[in-house]
């Protein structure tokens, strides 16, 4: 093994990813698996075992829990101990990903008629459930001395959203779609939870980054997909394996030195 592969060698690290079957999910998961982790999908549904063993090898599980309840995270972080020893990265990846409605459906994403119980939902999930596996996770990390966990956000973390994207002609401006007030916020909280987490555990070997993804291309309607495209210098959306030298750079010791930073993976949306 070269000196460059040792530096992104994650041979026997076990890697807890949150909202592990969805679609960047498994991307990071096969990702470490590839560079020799151990990835541990967590979600309210399981994977199929045979698929995730054929895709990523004998050692990948999927496991079910519900990241809001603290309960369920601690049993969840037991389990994990229990059938390998050790958690050397958390990813908080789960997140609702409130749509952008058609107009038939606008109270569900305009700010004005935003349904309370939604906003709770999506921070339960996107940040609560970020907060507590941390708190679990990370403190069993701290308590080894050893760690590194990785918080999911966007560039809507750092940029707001571009209302303009989801215009419809001929409607007036309070029925136009937008997107919802709680992703931006979630994602938001989250480098604020990363900078935190990062200088709490400075002293106990526990790094924390943030990565955030610009927008992933998977079947958009085509005008979309050519609005959003025009705001991007790279001119496109980003394919769904793209984000994996970022992250496996962030899980690694290649970035040893680095704590408390977002990592932006935008096309240079950001930078307009």
């Amino acid at each position: 093994m070269t000196e460059a592969q040792k530096l992104f060698d994650l041979t026997g690290r076990v890697a807890v990813i949150t909202g592990g079957a969805g679609l960047l999910g498994q991307q990071h998961a096969a990702i470490i698996s590839a560079a020799g982790g151990i990835p541990v999908l967590v979600d309210l549904r399981a994977l199929d075992a045979d698929e995730l063993r054929e895709r990523m090898g004998d050692s990948a599980c999927s496991l079910i829990a519900d990241i809001t309840k603290k309960a369920d995270v601690e049993e969840l972080t037991a389990e994990v101990l229990r059938r390998f020893g050790r958690i050397d990265i958390l990813i908080n990846n789960a997140a609702n990903n409130p749509k952008v409605e058609s107009p038939g459906d606008l109270a569900k994403s305009r700010l004005e008629q935003f349904p309370l119980e939604q906003w709770n939902a999506d921070l339960a999930v996107g940040l609560t459930g970020a907060f507590l596996c941390s708190q679990v996770i990370g403190s069993e990390m701290a308590r080894k001395k050893r760690g590194v966990i990785i918080n999911i956000a966007s560039d809507l973390a750092v940029i707001a959203p571009d209302q303009r994207l989801y215009r419809e002609e001929g409607l007036p401006d309070g029925q136009q779609p937008a997107k919802p007030v709680s992703y931006s916020v979630v994602k938001t909280g989250l480098i604020g939870l990363t900078r935190y987490l990062a200088t709490y555990w400075a002293a106990d070997g526990v790094r924390v980054n943030a990565l955030s993804p610009g927008g992933v291309y998977s079947n958009q309607p085509d005008s979309f997909v050519k609005r959003i495209s025009q705001l991007i210098p790279l001119g496109r959306m980003a394919g769904i394996s793209e984000y994996q030298g970022a992250l496996l750079f962030l899980c690694s010791d290649a970035s040893s030195y680095m704590t408390g930073a977002n990592l932006v993976i935008d096309g240079g949306r950001s930078c307009w």
